[in-house]
């Protein structure tokens, strides 16, 4: 069995413990790990923060900016949840002006951990994302926004309804 959901969210900091708390219900629910459902979440919600913070038009771009009302694919983005043997992949999708080339191609290192800046409050969700997930991709769409997957292999409690035989 496999289980895949899909949320349309607008660009809000309140949707961000909605998708957190929909994927560890749906996490309980199936039987997985608790620690691998909390390392999901938390790259989950910095996925969000990011869509959230980010992923809407950079001024003067397109017809997003400058409008007194966002239009709808503006003011929203989306996530996606498949859990599907022992694997579950992850993918947050938004409209903003996208991820700079060096993070899409690979090259530039994403600040994590103690390798990060102490001090400085932003900057480090995306290497956050890569330390959690065994694999993370960030891709762009060329005028319609930027999308990160990632997928963890799953561990199943005891007992638990999706566990792989």
């Amino acid at each position: 069995m496999s289980i895949w959901w899909s949320l349309h969210l607008r660009r809000e900091a309140a949707s961000v413990p909605l998708a957190r708390r929909l994927l560890l219900g749906t996490m309980e629910t199936a039987g997985v790990d608790p620690d691998i459902s909390f390392d999901l979440s938390v790259a989950l919600s910095e996925a969000c923060a990011n869509a959230v913070e980010h992923g809407g038009p950079s001024a003067g771009a397109g017809a997003c900016a400058g409008a007194e009302s966002v239009p709808q694919a503006c003011a929203e983005y989306r996530v996606t949840a498949y859990l599907d043997g022992d694997r579950c992949r992850i993918e947050v999708t938004d409209s903003g002006p996208g991820f700079p080339a060096a993070t899409v191609a690979g090259r530039r290192p994403l600040p994590a951990g103690p390798s990060a800046p102490s001090e400085s409050e932003h900057g480090r969700g995306l290497g956050l994302i890569a330390e959690l997930a065994d694999h993370v991709r960030f891709r762009n769409r060329p005028g319609r926004g930027a999308v990160v997957s990632f997928d963890k292999i799953l561990k199943w409690r005891e007992g638990a309804l999706l566990k792989v035989s």
